[in-house]
């Protein structure tokens, strides 16, 4: 009876162990727009076994040995794989996958050369095959953290890009929901490069970070991240109007960073605010109060950018937000001084970025000189939110 219980408990331990480890290996899957191609590709798995299968039925089309190259082309009324009609397929939407989905992580998929880990989708398309990289997140992001911060950076740095990344991939899942995927390859979402850009000192970052991300009262944040605040990042209400209580501005280690310069002729300037309906004839004065960073005036932001600046002309004045600005000018930030002299706008400014949430250059800042680890980057820039283990 003894040895029978014994037994018994043995197998609970291992049973539980295994399951133990199944959770572990368990993390979510992004569906990531690579954007729409021709309709011909050239397809390859690596050193993985894979499968073609029709995305509705789940139906096996093709399967191919580790290393098999294959030209897959939509021929409009259905697909042909090496010049032959492809059986079974249809006009479906095709995904070259594993066969066991719990190899997911270990697939490396090719296309015309450029590889991606994961499965690849395809969906025909009038304009041509729209590619759809259905990945797991540890593996999406080695080929966004590279992208987003230097490798060789302080390592520090890079874990606190790592899990902002981890943060925002899956707070922005279904934001391209109507459009079949949750994010894009651009920096409408995050840049994405795939295996091409991937890094070992990104990959150790990854890894040191595994499944962490940032929540404010049990939800995920949205941790942006820009290149580089000039000084101090930025209150979210003087960015998007709405307060958000995580996106606070934060001061920096140094000021007056990343200095730019821009000019464009009064008359361009004229001719700029016309076109959006603020017609101010010639221009003849520029009503903008300096940059003190830190220090917020009537026309500037807590960080000192730039709330409105006033155009005034022969025939009228004009207010324009330091935002609207930015996009009408190419203007690299909204931490700028604006000056009139001899029919030219001088722009100066410092930064690089919508100023919101961390400062990558500012992270790099304070894990070279102030030796701060990757948790204390990030409630500095995401302040009061919480760093925890999703997976």
């Amino acid at each position: 009876m003894m040895k029978r219980l014994l037994a018994i408990c043995m197998m609970c331990l291992v049973l539980l162990g295994a399951a133990g480890f199944a959770e572990a290996a368990w993390q979510p899957e992004l569906l990531v727009s690579l954007g729409t191609k021709g309709t011909t590709l050239r397809l390859s798995s690596g050193n993985t076994p894979v499968v073609l299968k029709r995305l509705d039925n789940k139906k096996i089309v093709w399967q191919g040995k580790a290393g098999e190259f294959a030209t897959l082309t939509f021929a409009g009324t259905g697909w042909e794989l090496n010049g032959r009609k492809l059986k079974y397929a249809d006009a479906a939407t095709l995904e070259l996958t594993v066969a066991d989905e719990r190899n997911l992580a270990k697939l490396i998929s090719t296309y015309d050369n450029k590889s991606y880990r994961g499965a690849l989708r395809l969906v025909p398309r009038r304009d041509g095959l729209h590619l759809i990289n259905r990945v797991t997140v540890e593996e999406y992001l080695q080929g966004v953290v590279p992208e987003e911060m230097p490798a060789e950076w302080n390592a520090e740095a890079v874990k606190a890009q790592a899990v902002a990344a981890r943060t925002y991939a899956l707070r922005q899942r279904k934001r391209h929901a109507k459009e079949g995927f949750d994010v894009c390859a651009t920096t409408h979402c995050q840049q994405y490069g795939g295996v091409a850009v991937e890094r070992s000192a990104s990959n150790q970052a990854i890894k040191a970070t595994h499944g962490q991300v940032l929540q404010s009262h049990g939800a995920l944040v949205d941790a942006l991240f820009h290149t580089d605040s000039g000084g101090m990042t930025e209150n979210s209400e003087d960015v998007w109007g709405s307060r958000i209580e995580y996106l606070r501005a934060a001061k920096e280690l140094r000021t007056e960073t990343y200095p730019w310069e821009k000019n464009i002729t009064a008359q361009q300037l004229s001719g700029l605010l016309a076109k959006r309906g603020r017609n101010i004839g010639e221009l003849k004065k520029i009503e903008l109060s300096p940059i003190r960073i830190g220090k917020a005036e009537k026309d500037r932001t807590v960080s000192g950018r730039v709330r409105t600046v006033t155009f005034i002309g022969k025939s009228g004045r004009a207010s324009v937000t330091g935002n609207d600005l930015r996009s009408m000018l190419g203007l690299k930030s909204t931490l700028f001084s604006m000056s009139l002299n001899r029919n030219v706008v001088f722009v100066k400014g410092y930064g690089w970025g919508h100023g919101l949430g961390m400062s990558q250059y500012g992270a790099k800042a304070y894990a070279d000189s102030e030796h701060w680890d990757y948790k204390r980057i990030l409630q500095h820039y995401y302040h009061g939110v919480e760093l925890k283990k999703l997976y």
